[in-house]
């Protein structure tokens, strides 16, 4: 049997039909033109559902179907609470997308069915507890406990973006101060790139964006500091401080057996991992039990459509 995965976003529908040992046999994207009604929307899922199903001799041979959602998502009753990147609210996706198909129907958060797809069939393959974390314009991430996805009681459990790890901190997106993905997301270097070119124009950062803050990028502040220069070497350092200092407390709580890294900022690869993979034993409260592995995701956007199709294994 096959099942169906697809990773909703607020520009792009993109599915898969998947088999059990997690990979794509047949992929399909079409834009999701998303401020159209939510039935509209659902009707072009469904078809291209039906679409897939049909590369594998029909819907008979498709075990479920599976939707990652850019939103908080009550998994037990299967309704999207909210996805202001669709402007969705309160919808029963579950239900009706089961309508339309006659399948079983399951959905969760992007973030985390990607975590499930990296834990099952990805970087952490063969392990049970886990947690992803997703360096890019914000901190995103999953936690899996036990082989499945953890939400907590209201569904809004593994926001490891939010966190707290500067108390009065940088103000975030959120409304709140001092949270994680100010510290260790791709932003965060952004800014901190910004930064050291208004205290130093004619510096490496300042030259390498030509005299323009707007022109800075993640890639340019690490590729700096890669080759030595000492503005972008002293924001990186900063960088894996916080990043380190909210692993730390992930180790604390959930005491995973493998942190996986994805995101923008995963690209740095070695430079990367091997600061981490030294600092984060040193810094645990428990220097005496096994550590946590750390590696870097390898599914790419491929994550959201395999952990999809897997939920109605894992859920």
């Amino acid at each position: 049997m096959f099942a169906i995965g697809m990773d909703v976003g607020g520009t792009n529908l993109a599915a898969g039909l998947v088999n059990d040992k997690g990979e794509i046999l047949q992929k399909l994207e079409k834009p999701t033109i998303a401020f159209r009604a939510p039935e509209v929307v659902m009707d072009d899922m469904a078809d291209m559902v039906r679409s897939l199903a049909e590369a594998a001799g029909g819907l008979s041979e498709v075990s479920s179907a599976g939707f990652g959602l850019p939103g908080v998502v009550d998994m037990k009753r299967g309704v999207l609470v909210f996805a202001d990147n669709l402007g969705w609210q309160h919808i029963d996706i579950v239900t009706q997308m089961h309508e339309r198909l006659g399948l079983p129907v399951f959905a969760g958060n992007d973030a985390n069915v990607a975590a499930l797809a990296e834990t099952k069939a990805g970087a952490g393959a063969g392990v049970n507890n886990s947690v992803m974390l997703t360096l890019g314009t914000g901190l995103g991430g999953g936690i899996i406990i036990e082989g499945k996805i953890y939400t907590g009681a209201h569904y809004v459990g593994g926001e490891i973006g939010h966190q707290i790890i500067e108390v009065n901190g940088r103000l975030c997106n959120c409304g709140v101060r001092g949270c994680f993905e100010r510290y260790a997301s791709a932003t965060a270097l952004i800014m901190a790139g910004r930064h050291a070119l208004a205290e130093n124009p004619n510096g490496a950062i300042g030259r390498a964006a030509g005299g323009s803050a707007e022109a800075v990028t993640a890639r340019m502040v690490v590729d700096l500091a890669k080759s030595g220069d000492r503005q972008a070497s002293a924001i990186w350092e900063e960088y894996l401080h916080y990043l380190c200092s909210g692993m730390v407390s992930l180790v604390n709580l959930f005491d995973p057996e493998v942190f996986i890294i994805g995101g923008g900022v995963s690209s740095a690869g070695d430079f990367l991992l091997t600061p981490l993979r030294e600092r984060l034993p040193k810094m645990v409260s428990f220097r005496d039990a096994p550590q946590a592995r750390i590696e870097l995701a390898t599914l790419g956007n491929d994550a959201g459509i395999i952990g999809a199709a897997m939920l109605g294994l894992y859920t």
